[in-house]
């Protein structure tokens, strides 16, 4: 029995499970949760995540949340390669620290930038003041920034000479501000290099299957209802206003 994968690619962590499991070859069942018409708030879903957060996966009768927890058991399940996440101690460790690092910094920051530039605007029709946005940039450059000077520095890649999970959650992130208009790789070459060799290590075709949707997103929040996200409202508002 293939695993089953709860995803919705609009979600940076889903897109890093999605893109490890392709690359890997892992056969998985893939299972569309929209997040945004609130598919997650569902019964059948708490069966499988009672946090109803995705990513999500079951393996038989094992679920289990969190995207790299879901990573890493599929790296001990389907013994991936190395690079992924090395034996070596140090440059496991380097792997580690950007895994520790990123979920308050660019993982807040990224999604904050997505959320007040296009859904809360576009969707929700609510106004966002400019010095929120401008606080909010402001963040996210201060973790761009620690990303090229602490976690890249001279190397190719976070860990060194090869890609590892850091550098695919690490892409996922700075992608999700993109998707709503704001290029930041622009002005920034090193980091521009990396995410050319990040896209040519995962396979370009892969890269723009995964990263479609959110690309897309100023177009297709266009036909969004918005009336699906009235649920959540209150709770995405009190969050990044």
């Amino acid at each position: 029995m293939s695993l089953e994968l709860y995803l919705d690619l609009f979600s940076q962590p889903c897109r890093s499970v999605y893109i490890f499991a392709k690359k890997n070859n892992i056969p998985f069942e893939f299972k569309n949760i929209s997040l945004l018409t609130g598919e997650h708030y569902e019964e059948e879903f708490g069966k499988i995540s009672m946090i109803r957060k995705v990513p999500a996966m079951r393996d038989g009768d094992f679920c289990l949340t969190e995207s790299i927890a879901i990573m890493l058991y599929m790296v001990q399940k389907f013994k991936t390669p190395d690079f992924w996440y090395p034996a070596d101690l140090q440059h496991r460790a380097r792997v580690d620290e950007y895994l520790s690092w990123q979920h308050m910094a660019i993982r807040m920051h990224g999604s904050k930038m997505f959320w007040l530039r296009l859904l809360i605007p576009k969707v929700m029709g609510v106004e966002v003041p400019q010095e929120k946005l401008d606080a909010a940039l402001e963040d996210l450059n201060g973790s761009l920034k620690l990303i090229e000077e602490k976690f890249l520095q001279d190397r190719p890649f976070i860990a060194g000479d090869h890609m590892s999970l850091a550098d695919l959650v690490a892409i996922v992130e700075i992608i999700q501000p993109v998707g709503a208009g704001l290029d930041v790789f622009e002005g920034r070459p090193k980091l521009s290099a990396w995410r050319d060799r990040v896209e040519a290590a995962i396979g370009k075709e892969l890269f723009d299957d995964a990263h479609h949707a959110i690309l897309g997103a100023q177009e297709s929040v266009k036909m969004m209802d918005p009336s699906k996200m009235q649920l959540f409202k209150p709770k995405i508002l009190k969050l990044f206003m």
